[in-house]
């Protein structure tokens, strides 16, 4: 059920904020159930990563391609979710037949996780409601984002502001510049001017021609046959983003595939290619551990927490469902749109 939760909340939230939000939940119930939290943690990765290739806002790399590319949120929806579904079933299946069956708690500490209160924990009701309204009209711009005339970032930015605006207003008026300070203060500021850098340059290699040469390489050796790039992307981009973080790898990928329209017979060629890329990017973060942001974030909560989690026994059960996953999406790939 946390898996289950983790892939349908990354599905409309970012996966790594969702991961900051059931890794903690995730160690109390272990705790409390006195099971190993090793596979919990796991199962929530791989989740995370699978329910966010799912829509344009679920992960970065979907972000970046829609933006790119002018797809929207419901062409990600339309296009990705059937392989989603399915290599999320295929991954619950697998995990529960390597861990689940051999689980087990007793009566008195099933009784003491039922015992908890969850509305208790919330420590500001009127801010919750707030957020949830907030988020619910985000929701509904990124769904109607087309007749609307709206882009994502956009949506988000308005989104934001809105509620730090909602956040500060009941309280005193010197305090609320002080609240949207704490609030930027919370930003990962780094990530974000990584991104910058990251874009000055493949701008810069977009502009030197370089990116445009390595494409008509690539379709030359192609032969221009729009199901083996598409192959070729897929593989490539789950290997690939398996040893490198995803991020910066689509952001090389994206200038390539849109010089390979000319080879490919223009524009119309591209889409699968887009879903290729999506799909191998996203799935194939999960082969290791420094393949995607939540992996790295999982295993920064479960060694604060003295729990054991390194990159040779993540790998060693990850990679070889993460194949699983890049073969579902290969089958599905070939069969809609080869």
């Amino acid at each position: 059920m946390l898996s289950l939760v983790t892939a349908a909340v990354s599905a409309l939230l970012n996966n790594i904020t969702v991961i900051l939000l059931v890794a903690p939940v995730t160690l109390s119930i272990t705790q409390r159930l006195r099971v190993a939290p090793f596979p919990f943690l796991f199962s929530e990765i791989i989740a995370a990563n699978i329910g966010g290739t799912a829509t344009l806002i679920g992960d970065p790399p979907n972000i970046m391609i829609g933006s790119a590319a002018g797809l929207s949120f419901n062409d990600f929806v339309l296009n990705l979710t059937p392989a989603i579904v399915v290599a999320m079933a295929c991954q619950a299946a697998a995990t529960h037949v390597i861990w689940g069956r051999g689980m087990g708690a007793t009566a008195a500490t099933k009784a003491e996780v039922m015992a908890i209160a969850a509305a208790s924990t919330v420590t500001d009701p009127r801010l919750l409601w707030r957020a949830a309204i907030v988020f619910a009209a985000a929701l509904l711009a990124f769904i109607f984002a087309g007749p609307l005339r709206l882009e994502p970032g956009t949506i988000a930015l308005v989104a934001a502001a809105a509620l730090m605006l909602l956040d500060s207003l009941p309280h005193p008026r010197p305090a609320h510049a002080q609240r949207i300070i704490e609030a930027y203060g919370e930003i990962d500021w780094t990530t974000i001017f990584f991104f910058i850098g990251l874009f000055v340059l493949v701008h810069g290699l977009e502009k030197t021609g370089a990116i445009a040469a390595a494409a008509r390489g690539l379709g030359t050796a192609l032969h221009g046959n729009t199901a083996l790039a598409a192959s070729a992307i897929l593989w490539s981009s789950a290997i690939l983003s398996a040893l490198i973080d995803n991020i910066p790898f689509v952001a090389a990928m994206i200038p390539l595939i849109k010089a390979l329209a000319p080879e490919l017979g223009g524009n119309a060629a591209l889409p699968p290619l887009w879903w290729a890329l999506a799909l191998g990017a996203c799935l194939g973060g999960s082969g290791t551990l420094v393949g995607a942001a939540p992996n790295l974030t999982v295993a920064g909560i479960a060694q604060r927490s003295g729990i054991k989690f390194d990159f040779v026994t993540y790998t060693k059960f990850a990679a070889p469902l993460t194949v699983m996953s890049i073969i579902i999406c290969q089958i599905y790939l070939w069969l809609r749109y080869l």
